[in-house]
């Protein structure tokens, strides 16, 4: 648990009662980098490997957490995002979801699925939490996670964060409209995205001459 720790930003909170100093730990949210050397094991191509955000530098990066294995809402999420997985590389974007099962009940579910066992992008194992506790995902009292959507640059920071309660399940439409636009921007910094702006729509450049015109 130390390894990762040290990357998270360090509150300290005092006891006046006992004056005392206890560290609380920040999640990583938008705009925090990544750590590059945080590795994870996975079950992907019907094989456990291991894999770190920094061999996914240089990509964008779809982290996609989700409650459990063997559920309902889960895979019709992570099917929907397998359908898309073509179009999302196309753009230059690795998909991995996480939870917190092993790469064991991964690969369990992948064989008896029929939905799962679309999916070619690697599924991360997090039984220790510590990945979904550093992106502020875990419901402690549960040992599962909420339905945590972070968007990552290839330079390793967090563009977009979405996170739904156990019931209300994902867009993955949605997913790939968000990242687009966070890709269009990075590659446009003078421009913003507007509500629901959708690949080829129009931006906008902000400056003195839209104020209040808008």
């Amino acid at each position: 648990m130390v390894s990762y720790l040290r990357y998270k930003t360090i509150v300290f909170i005092e006891h006046m009662d006992e004056l005392e100093f206890e560290p609380v730990f920040a999640p990583l949210t938008v705009n925090d980098e990544v750590p590059e050397d945080l590795d994870f094991d996975v079950f992907k191509d019907g094989d456990f490997s291991k894999m770190s955000f920094g061999e996914l530098r240089g990509k964008w990066v779809i982290l996609i957490f989700y409650p459990k294995d063997f559920t309902f809402v889960c895979p019709t999420e992570l099917g929907e995002m397998a359908s898309l997985y073509e179009t999302f590389k196309e753009e230059g974007a690795e998909i991995v979801s996480v939870s917190t099962d092993t790469v064991e009940v991964h690969k369990g579910w992948h064989d008896a699925s029929p939905t799962i066992a679309e999916i070619t992008y690697p599924m991360a194992a997090d039984p220790a939490h510590v990945l979904s506790d550093l992106f502020g995902v875990l419901i402690e009292d549960e040992g599962v996670t909420h339905r945590g959507t972070f968007i990552i640059s290839p330079d390793g920071i967090i563009k977009t964060l979405e996170l739904n309660c156990d019931a209300v399940g994902r867009s993955g439409k949605e997913t790939l409209r968000k990242f687009k636009a966070a890709k269009y921007v990075s590659n446009n910094p003078a421009n913003v995205c507007p509500a629901s702006w959708d690949d080829g729509g129009e931006t906008l450049i902000p400056g003195v001459d839209l104020v209040g015109k808008i």
